[in-house]
């Protein structure tokens, strides 16, 4: 057994001081995955763990001493089972990892990293809807895709999920929900339901389908105003969004307003390059690393939204590359934002695969926008602060939506 705790506790400080860097990028942070289908924010490069674990330094190896005689007190004389090893493991990381303070830098177990992982192609199987975690721990719909099977069960907006096929889900994580939630093409899985404003709780049976996220979605609305709307950062965002403004601005739009509500992220390079869009020559965002270090990250001139006027519509589920967006607009005076205050997440991760398939995520540096605001933990705060607690269904009115609008009429 001894040899075991000494594999554990090499394991452990590997874990928890792994520092390789391998890159700029980030990850939303914020308690958002793409549905039921789990697809996360994107954005975070993966180091593969090295084969052996460097021996940790003698300061560290004599700290963990008491670990170690406290853990034998507990084997000696515990009443009741001892917890396996991995457990035990992953539990003593989580630990180590707590005391840093910081809710990114996070311990991911290897199922959780496959979801991940797998949703790192586009594609998924499972009901179609956004979903978070709401302020009481519970699972929270908080869109249906079009067409998506969770739209044709009924599922809309504001729906909280408290039981998958009879299980409780309310207190576990976001993904420990979405991975009960998930499964193959084809088959079904049945969700107790709380609706807002009904009373009894009630079921749905969903068949789970393969469903490709769109990445942006756009139309004209009335008044000649031309609306797009970007769901994340992924490798594709700007390639989809430049085709879609495209269509947009042949119609000589007299304004643009760009949708980033419930926005998690995703990556860094396409966070610059979606800003250049709408931007001329200068500053984007400043990374700043723990020793000092800055990058400057700029937008060109010449791209073919520098000239329309645009409002950008922002939430509490704008995250990380929608904060680094929406403040360089803001910031260099080219669009008002309208809606709620941003979430504030402002740090980068990177992200470790260890031996054993489960994540280190590692913060490492922080955002900072044009004008040196910090968006970590701070957010964003409208021009024009329009509330709206929840959308619950696509016919209903969208107040921040329209006041939006009510600004691009206003501009000469």
């Amino acid at each position: 057994m001894n040899g075991l705790l000494r594999y554990m506790a090499n394991l452990l400080l590997f874990a928890t001081l792994s520092t390789g860097l391998i890159g700029s990028a980030f990850l939303s942070g914020f308690a958002v995955a793409w549905g039921m289908n789990s697809r996360p924010p994107q954005g975070v490069p993966t180091k593969p763990a090295l084969s052996t674990p460097a021996p940790p330094p003698q300061d560290l190896q004599q700290a963990f001493k008491i670990f170690w005689e406290a853990w034998h007190f507990v084997q000696d004389e515990y009443y009741g089972e001892i917890p396996a090893p991995q457990t035990v493991t992953y539990g003593a990381i989580r630990g180590a990892l707590q005391t840093l303070g910081d809710p990114y830098t996070s311990f991911i177990e290897p199922n959780i990293a496959r979801i991940l992982q797998e949703d790192a192609s586009g594609q998924f199987e499972g009901i179609g809807a956004l979903v978070r975690m709401n302020s009481d721990n519970k699972l929270e719909i908080v869109r249906t895709f079009e067409g998506s099977p969770a739209q044709k069960a009924g599922l809309r907006a504001g729906d909280l999920v408290l039981k998958v096929n009879g299980q409780s889900i309310v207190g576990y994580s976001i993904y420990e929900a979405i991975a009960l939630i998930r499964g193959p093409a084809g088959t079904s899985v049945t969700l107790t339901i709380e609706r807002p404003g009904q009373r009894d709780l009630f079921e749905v049976t969903v068949t789970r389908a393969r469903i490709t996220i769109p990445t942006v979605e756009a139309r004209m609305l009335p008044e000649n105003i031309a609306y797009v709307q970007l769901f994340d950062f992924s490798a594709q965002a700007t390639r989809q969004l430049r085709e879609q403004l495209k269509a947009l601005l042949i119609r000589n739009p007299r304004g643009l307003i760009l949708d980033l509500r419930d926005n998690p992220g995703g990556f860094l390079d396409q966070a610059i390059q979606v800003a250049d869009l709408f931007l001329g020559e200068g500053i984007v965002t400043y990374e700043r690393m723990k020793d000092g270090e800055e990058r400057v990250f700029r937008s060109r001139n010449g791209d073919i939204a520098e000239r329309i006027p645009v409002v950008v519509l922002v939430n509490a589920g704008s995250a990380s590359a929608s904060e680094i967006v929406a403040g360089a607009l803001q910031d260099r005076g080219r669009a008002k934002l309208v809606g709620e205050r941003t979430f504030g997440k402002g740090s980068v991760q990177l992200a470790h695969t260890l031996s054993d398939g489960s994540e280190l995520r590692v913060t490492v540096a922080r955002w900072f926008t044009p004008n040196n605001r910090a968006i970590h933990g701070e957010g964003l705060n409208p021009d024009i602060e329009v509330k709206m607690e929840s959308r619950t269904g696509t016919g209903d009115v969208d107040p921040q939506l329209q006041r939006a609008i009510e600004v691009l009429l206003q501009e000469p």
